[in-house]
């Protein structure tokens, strides 16, 4: 597999696990974000000093089962801004994927070597992390489909956190059909709760929409309103407000994760990694 777009840098090595034969995925190939345990390889966390602290896992994380399971062949681990700790794709110790659509910008992150492979056809499809955007924004940098689904549907287990009551499993791929297909197998077992009765529009993004857009989603609004008994829309308030507070407890979150290992590895940091902690 040609890589001349970084898409792997950071793992230092690329993987070949094929999936169990005759699954809805065979034949598919996928890569996952360095945050993702996997038997027998280190997680990185995209910080060489995360990777020399910690033992190799013994472990596979539940979601990467899953797409294995499926018969999805995992090809590499991809790499990620330090901790997950950025949107922008940066790392300074192993350096920055490229973006495939636009190469003098930035891949956007923290699932920066995920969407890179995605967007440069290296794979069919990619896992990463989202807490506060880190699938949505390299999907939109890049050009490809990224999927974040609600807190808790997919295990994350065996992955590096960041602020827990945020964090999320997502994937990302360059057409809807690839992205459903990882998608059914990834959600197939979540333990949703059935039974919505009420839509709740929330007036203030729509509020922050191109007004060229509106219509089409109203319109998407208005077609599932018949699953829920009750549409109504909803106004939140101040939006800087709700932001800083999401804000303040990622950070104190991400410091009762990683406080410990911090002080007692000291870990080299990028400037504006270190200045988060």
């Amino acid at each position: 597999m040609v890589d001349p777009l970084h898409a792997f840098d950071g793992i230092m090595r690329r993987l070949s696990l094929p999936g169990k034969a005759g699954g809805p995925l065979t034949g598919t190939s996928f890569v996952v974000k360095d945050l993702y345990d996997v038997a027998g390889y280190p997680t990185g966390a995209g910080n060489p000093d995360w990777e020399r602290t910690h033992p190799i896992p013994t472990e596979t994380a539940p979601a990467v089962r899953r797409l294995l399971d499926a018969g999805a062949t995992l090809v590499g681990k991809s790499c990620t801004d330090e901790l997950a700790f950025s949107l922008d794709g940066i790392n300074v110790h192993y350096g920055t994927p490229v973006n495939p659509r636009f190469p003098d910008r930035l891949p956007g992150g923290s699932s920066s070597g995920s969407v890179s492979a995605v967007a440069a056809g290296l794979v069919d499809f990619a896992l990463g992390t989202d807490t506060s955007g880190s699938i949505r924004v390299p999907a939109s940098y890049c050009g490809v489909f990224g999927f974040r689904p609600s807190h808790g549907v997919v295990p994350i287990d065996d992955v590096v956190p960041l602020a827990p009551s945020f964090d999320t499993v997502g994937w990302l791929a360059r057409d809807a059909r690839t992205l459903a297909r990882a998608g059914h197998v990834l959600l197939e077992s979540s333990e949703t709760e059935p039974g919505f009765r009420t839509l709740a529009v929330l007036a203030d993004a729509f509020d922050m929409v191109h007004e060229r857009y509106v219509p089409e989603l109203r319109a998407k609004i208005a077609s599932i309103q018949g699953a829920f008994k009750v549409t109504r829309e909803v106004r939140l308030g101040n939006l800087e407000n709700w932001l800083e507070t999401f804000r303040t407890l990622k950070q104190w979150e991400a410091w009762r994760a990683h406080g410990d290992w911090i002080r007692s590895a000291h870990p080299r940091f990028a400037p504006n990694i270190e200045a988060t902690f």
